[in-house]
């Protein structure tokens, strides 16, 4: 990281508050009751994520899978009005995540970076299908704090010193990465979720998109997952209106001081992370994630 490199908002309209020991974005306080009290339909599906763990990502591959790799049909509308984000108030004068859903009709996708704690109920015990995708948490640490510099609408980023403590004390939106991982992975096979990993989706897309196959019980032709390996790489989707987030006004999400669609690498924490940083990080990781044994992955 250069010397002395931070980035600080110059618009802040949403304070973090706490929620069941998870910090969210107030409005999303506010609104909890409406939020936690959605119901969905049982062939609802849920895409949940930390906050840059490949959400995007995923959301494309299955909407792609649900209509037989049509890309034209993929292009209907940005993804997040083809996939409502559930907890959202995104913008001034746009509907929410709520309004969206109440809009269409099931069968749905619905995008949530809700912890598995505050995940509405409903969802549960209608035994609604649930992809996670989990992403190592350096990376996943770098990705969230550019996504935070160029994002208007969440507090102060401050220096990376100070983001990297932010993390790994859960002072963030959306609370803790190590929660969150360990959460989901705990019941992971109770709740029928799909388990997945950024890094195994980077060293072989083709193998994940099937296993999504699978898991969503669809079976398409070869040529028709081939066709969804590409149209879903990072160089197309960077440069695909659709899913690179450049919709969203620059008073929003100011994409000349990072790009929605970044890198989307697997170690690039390396070029971020000091020595003494890394080692400092790695220790506090291991006592966090003691309990656990989740295979993460660093490099691939």
């Amino acid at each position: 990281m250069e010397e002395g490199l931070s980035c600080e908002e110059t618009f802040h309209s949403f304070p973090l508050l706490d929620m069941q020991g998870v910090r969210l974005r107030s409005y999303i306080v506010e609104n909890w009751s409406s939020i936690s009290a959605f119901c969905p339909d049982p062939t609802d599906l849920l895409i949940c994520t930390y906050p840059k763990a490949g959400t995007t990502w995923a959301q494309e591959i299955v909407d792609l899978l649900l209509h037989n790799g049509d890309t034209d049909v993929c292009k209907r509308a940005p993804t997040n009005k083809r996939m409502p984000f559930l907890e959202i108030q995104p913008y001034p004068n746009l509907p929410s995540g709520l309004e969206l859903l109440k809009s269409m009709k099931p069968p749905r996708v619905i995008k949530t970076h809700l912890p598995i704690q505050l995940v509405p109920k409903g969802f549960w015990e209608n035994k609604c299908k649930v992809i996670y995708v989990a992403r190592n948490a350096k990376d996943n640490l770098v990705s969230y704090y550019h996504f935070d510099c160029m994002n208007r609408l969440q507090p102060q980023t401050g220096s990376w010193e100070e983001y990297i403590h932010k993390f790994m004390t859960g002072n963030l939106g959306w609370g803790s990465w190590y929660d969150h991982v360990k959460g989901y992975w705990k019941y992971r096979e109770e709740r029928n979720i799909l388990y997945l990993f950024f890094e195994d989706m980077k060293e072989n897309p083709r193998r994940e998109v099937e296993r999504i196959m699978c898991y969503l019980d669809l079976s398409l032709a070869d040529d028709v997952i081939d066709k969804i390996v590409q149209f879903t790489s990072f160089r197309v989707m960077k440069d695909n209106p659709m899913t690179n987030y450049t919709f969203i006004p620059p008073s929003i999400l100011d994409q000349s001081v990072s790009s929605f669609m970044r890198k989307g690498e697997v170690g690039d924490w390396a070029n971020h992370f000091t020595a003494a940083q890394s080692q400092m990080f790695d220790e506090d990781y291991a006592k966090q994630m003691a309990d656990v044994d989740i295979p993460f992955r660093t490099t691939i």
